[in-house]
């Protein structure tokens, strides 16, 4: 699944990237209106998650634009106006969903979900990695029969050293892709990092999360 994100908030935009890569897509971004109009008229994506206060063109003009041409790629709209009116003027140019700032990962994913169900296309429900799996909707990571459920952050690290597959995932990447700018310290990634050891091994999958010294952690399967 091909995703199109183009949001001027270059912080965002490179968030929203890692969250769908995190589920398995494929997602670039660009942080213009009228080069996102040229990206999302190329056909290469399967939808666009698409913000109303754009640099060149705004996310209306965008959508709107798109429709007289003829493309029918599902769009999502981002804004942080929350009145009626707003969602109207934008769902009235084309849109076919919006959704206000800020935003919770799973809700992302969910609305892109529906909008990609509608045109037959199907965006993953969950990411794998050898006997497990992790459910983008429910945050339920499963082995087999057995499963249990994440915590926000569990959820966010797991999907994270999922989606880099047997890649090493720093520390320090951790830190600022789940805790973002607060004060957390790598001791907070080695304490969730602890609980996730132990969910896995709760739910009696081979996977285990490896330490490698001064690098950072990855997924390892081992047999008995």
């Amino acid at each position: 699944m091909n995703i199109l994100v183009v949001e001027d908030e270059r912080n965002l935009a490179d968030a929203i990237v890692h969250i769908l890569e995190n589920a398995s897509c494929h997602a670039e971004a660009c942080y213009d209106g009228r080069v996102g109009l040229r990206s999302a008229l190329s056909g290469a994506f399967d939808a666009v998650v698409l913000d109303v206060m754009l640099p060149g063109m705004d996310g209306r003009e965008v959508v709107h634009e798109l429709r007289r041409r003829g493309s029918s790629v599902p769009v999502l709209m981002l804004t942080a106006r929350t009145s009626t009116q707003d969602k109207v003027e934008g769902l009235d140019a084309g849109a076919d969903d919006y959704m206000t700032k800020p935003f919770e990962a799973p809700e992302l994913l969910a609305r892109l979900r529906a909008l990609t169900r509608r045109r037959g296309d199907v965006m993953l429900d969950e990411v794998t990695f050898a006997d497990v799996r992790l459910d983008l909707a429910t945050h339920d990571l499963s082995c087999g029969e057995a499963s249990v459920h994440l915590s926000g952050k569990e959820f966010e690290v797991m999907s994270i050293l999922m989606g880099s597959s047997s890649r090493v995932v720093s520390k320090q990447d951790l830190l600022s892709r789940v805790w973002g700018g607060s004060e957390a310290s790598e001791n907070s990634v080695e304490a969730y990092v602890s609980f996730l050891r132990k969910k896995l091994a709760h739910i009696g999958s081979k996977v285990q999360i490896t330490t490698l010294r001064m690098l950072g952690y990855r997924l390892e399967v081992f047999s008995e």
